[in-house]
């Protein structure tokens, strides 16, 4: 069955027209951004219900609101930005994906979305699987002792905790502590065997931020607020984002 065309006709008072305007560099020129393709050659959701990042940018130009922040597609982005990075014109069209985002009310977000970032927000942990900054301790010491022991060339293997002072801050993605605890162990060896001084914190060490994705500006901040709180207070120099 042949897709619908895009009907365009009368005029529309448009929001998004005007997001683009502000996302142009200086003297840059909306019209030569939309023919070239290098945003959609390297994006990872191109053709996806049938959009793309030229297609959706190109949609928001001609003043279509509705269209551009109905389609589902703007939730199958993955705000990667190669779209940017490739880009001549430097648009910032994640940021118009976003801004499509925020406009769905939030009981019509997708659900796994909603509900990893409101299980993010249940602890200190903010970890979208749940766990609490006990649980997440408990696991890290066992599997490291068990390490030590049945591999002597890493007896002298760390995974510190709340370390003070140590340079640098390592997120964690929460699936692994809870479903693949051994997964977390390669990146210690490599750690360990470059003598890096590290360390997770026991608040905010979940790295994911599904509250970002979701476009829930305050829910997001305050996952984003509470790493760097832990990394300032225990004095670490360079934040490691796992993710």
């Amino acid at each position: 069955m042949a897709e619908e065309a895009i009907k365009l006709g009368g005029k529309r008072k448009s929001v998004f027209i005007d997001k683009v305007k502000k996302l142009l560099p200086e003297g840059g020129n909306l019209n030569l951004c939309l023919t070239c393709g290098t945003c959609s050659a390297g994006c990872p959701a191109t053709g996806l219900e049938g959009m793309d990042p030229r297609k959706f940018l190109r949609m928001a130009a001609l003043g279509l609101d509705e269209e551009v922040i109905n389609t589902p597609w703007i939730w199958m982005c993955t705000m990667c930005y190669r779209c940017v990075y490739a880009c001549p014109m430097k648009i910032d069209i994640p940021a118009l994906v976003y801004a499509a985002r925020a406009s769905w009310p939030r009981e019509k977000r997708p659900k796994g979305l909603v509900g990893s970032c409101d299980m993010a927000l249940r602890n200190m942990s903010h970890s979208a699987m749940g766990t609490p900054p006990e649980d997440f301790t408990f696991v890290v010491e066992d599997v490291l002792e068990e390490y030590r022991e049945t591999q002597p060339e890493f007896k002298d293997m760390e995974a510190p905790i709340d370390k003070k002072g140590a340079h640098f801050f390592l997120n964690q993605n929460s699936r692994e502590p809870v479903t693949e605890p051994d997964e977390m162990v390669p990146l210690w060896k490599i750690l360990h065997i470059v003598g890096a001084d590290w360390t997770y914190a026991s608040k905010g060490w979940a790295a994911e931020n599904y509250c970002m994705f979701l476009a829930d500006d305050d829910s997001w901040k305050k996952i984003i607020e509470t790493s760097v709180d832990a990394a300032k207070e225990l004095g670490c120099k360079v934040f490691l984002n796992t993710e």
